[in-house]
């Protein structure tokens, strides 16, 4: 089996990743080859090469106990000149109290294709700043790059989509891409990275903006009456308009590695209408906000996550494409996701829907630990979304569960005319726990390792399921209702 490399390149490294084969053991070694030289042993499926030489191209070829499974063209980027932000003309302030909103804003609109705006170690208050084609952002390591928890900060209003409805929603800390939802990329070839932190205005600033909407919009909360209990809370109307950390539309060729991503006043990483966007070796932290979702692939394609650590106050990762009426209007689905090598320490864990209305399929995971996530993988709708979520694979992880489930919440707006389709998932050699940890009443519970729930429409049950190979370390517990040719090959470890 022949696996296609991947590569992004920063001037004098490589980061490359690869497929698992189909037939690849858990921690397979793997051997790593430039130019016929090997140059890493690796027991997973990416690498990192180091002290390299800038604007120079290798081949490389990546070996699978000494067969070939897969080679490339590589080439390191040219070093781009740093701009400083602490130096004229910019003279940004890293004291944690000075506003640097317009300096840094500037600096971002000077910064050309060979060059990339660089914070060095401090604390750098902004409000939203608005990122372009051709650019690099370089977080020095004690590089703090601080959002106010002010919504004034975060004005205007731009076109976004949130829980997926299209509307004016405060800037995230970093925007990239205007929305469009019948277009492709208007943003390419961002590069986020270094050892430093991007820290949102979190859970004060989240408040600040439902407070100041929940004013805004009294009339129109009042004219709800009791249709107010569809939605999730009293928060949910109003707490839409909030931006995110990272805000990618229409985006193509966005790496973002390195970094502590934390705090977003909702989601972290969310990227709508977008393709080859990938998320290596950060951290992300939002314990404590609520939607704090970490990485959320919206009607989005070709998306890679890996080697990233999770302790979010929502699901490490949610994978999205819109919601009833308008997610199935629009019907742009998200496609090609490749997760591998994450761990969730505090979290949800990864989540397929609740929005997913314009489809989610071929979906793969790999080499996660998902042990300390209250649900581990999740593939869940309301009934009203229409849609599907089909082709997803999981191997060689560790979970606290697998379910796919039918939810009550965020069940506002006109229904489609069918129930969602859940439909072709398989999980091998995947390692249950049978415990969930519940962050919500801090406490630990007793689970189904599997649970599977359709719809009681006929065609759409849970259909064409496959566990092989897995194990639970409590009782190898399986509930199943509304399903149809499921096989589970399940024991206790």
């Amino acid at each position: 089996m022949r696996t296609f490399i991947h590569f992004s390149a920063l001037d004098s490294a490589l980061c490359l990743w690869w497929e698992q084969p189909a037939e690849a053991m858990r921690n397979a070694v793997y051997t790593v080859l430039l130019d016929g030289r090997p140059v890493a042993e690796v027991n997973r499926t990416h690498v990192t090469v180091e002290h390299l030489a800038p604007g120079t191209s290798y081949d490389v070829q990546v070996c699978l106990g000494g067969e070939l499974i897969g080679e490339t063209a590589a080439k390191t980027a040219a070093v781009k000149k740093p701009m400083d932000v602490t130096l004229p003309p910019y003279s940004a302030v890293g004291d944690g109290q000075t506003l640097n909103t317009a300096a840094l804003q500037a600096a971002i609109d000077d910064c050309g294709p060979d060059q990339e705006v660089y914070l060095p170690a401090g604390v750098f208050r902004t409000g939203g700043l608005r990122l372009h084609s051709e650019m690099a952002l370089h977080l020095a390591k004690g590089a703090v790059l601080q959002g106010t928890d002010d919504p004034a900060d975060y004005l205007p209003k731009i076109e976004s989509r949130f829980e997926g409805i299209h509307q004016q929603c405060y800037q995230s800390l970093l925007n990239l891409g205007e929305l469009h939802a019948d277009a492709g990329p208007n943003c390419r070839n961002v590069l986020i990275y270094g050892e430093g932190i991007l820290c949102g205005g979190g859970q004060p600033l989240a408040l600040n903006i439902i407070n100041r909407e929940t004013e805004l919009l009294k009339d129109q909360l009042a004219a709800l009456g009791d249709k107010i209990k569809e939605y999730e809370n009293d928060h949910t109307i109003p707490g839409r308009a909030r931006g995110r950390l990272i805000n990618l539309s229409n985006c193509e060729n966005v790496r973002i590695t390195g970094l502590t991503l934390q705090n977003g006043a909702s989601w972290n990483v969310h990227m709508v209408y977008s393709r080859n966007i990938v998320t290596d070796h950060c951290v992300f932290r939002s314990e404590d906000v609520w939607n704090g979702d970490g990485w959320d692939p919206d009607s989005s394609e070709d998306c890679v996550l890996f080697a990233c650590e999770f302790h979010t106050g929502d699901d490490s990762v949610a994978i999205k494409s819109g919601k009833n009426p308008e997610g199935n209007r629009v019907n742009r689905p998200t496609r090609r996701i490749r997760i591998f090598d994450c761990v969730s320490e505090y979290g949800l864990g990864i989540a397929i829907g609740s929005e997913m209305s314009g489809g989610v399929e071929d979906v793969k995971i790999w080499d996660c630990d998902l042990r300390h996530s209250l649900y581990g993988v999740q593939i869940k709708a309301t009934r009203k979304r229409g849609g599907y979520v089909r082709n997803v694979t999981v191997r060689d992880c560790a979970l606290s569960r697998f379910l796919v489930t039918a939810v009550l919440y965020n069940d506002d707006g006109e229904g489609a005319p069918e129930p969602p389709v859940f439909e072709y998932f398989r999980c091998d050699r995947v390692s249950f726990t049978g415990w969930a940890r519940d962050y919500w009443e801090k406490e630990d519970h007793t689970v189904p390792a599997i649970q599977l729930t359709g719809f009681d429409a006929p065609g759409h049950e849970v259909r064409d399921a496959v566990f092989t190979n897995c194990v639970c370390e409590g009782e190898a517990d399986v509930r199943m209702k509304h399903c149809r040719n499921v096989t589970v090959e399940i024991e206790r470890a």
